[in-house]
């Protein structure tokens, strides 16, 4: 992987759990709250200063534009909703773009993964644990079960396998 294992580091802590709570969330009530994306963007503001050059600090910006025009195009052609394209431009200034093959594949695995866990949970008894869950009853995916995992798995991969 081409991140690099002291970023990953430094930047786990603080991004694990908003990664867990944007999955729980968007099970709960099908959708990711701004103040959580907020504060993914806000732990890569400040932490980025410490864990990333000054240069790469500033081209990762650049991550966060291009995906934020990309899911706000997917959005307004129904393919993608708006918490989720968000979500996904907060969370791109944590990427290298050395390892994007590998992200596509984990996100990919990911969203397979996820899809068929929650399927299996809506029609068994792991239902009743929250029956309030309004991604039971909901035809669409919680997307956010499958990017907050990703960016979480990517991190923590990050710092066991970075340079």
């Amino acid at each position: 992987m081409d991140i690099s294992a002291f970023s990953a580091l430094v930047f786990l802590p603080l991004v694990l759990p908003l990664c867990v709570y944007v999955a729980f969330s968007d099970m709960r009530d099908m959708r990711i709250p701004n103040t959580i994306v907020v504060m993914l963007f806000l732990v890569f503001a400040v932490l980025g200063l410490v864990a990333l050059p000054f240069d790469a600090y500033l081209w990762r910006y650049v991550h966060l534009i291009v995906v934020l025009i990309a899911g706000i195009a997917l959005n307004a052609g129904g393919a993608m909703g708006a918490g989720d394209a968000k979500f996904a431009a907060a969370a791109a200034p944590f990427i290298h773009v050395g390892d994007l093959r590998m992200l596509m594949a984990l996100f990919a695995a990911n969203i397979l993964a996820a899809f068929i866990a929650h399927r299996i949970a809506k029609h068994s008894g792991l239902r009743n644990i929250a029956p309030h869950w309004k991604s039971w009853t909901n035809p669409k995916f919680p997307m956010g079960l499958a990017l907050g995992g990703t960016l979480a798995l990517y991190v923590g991969l990050g710092v066991w396998f970075g340079r």
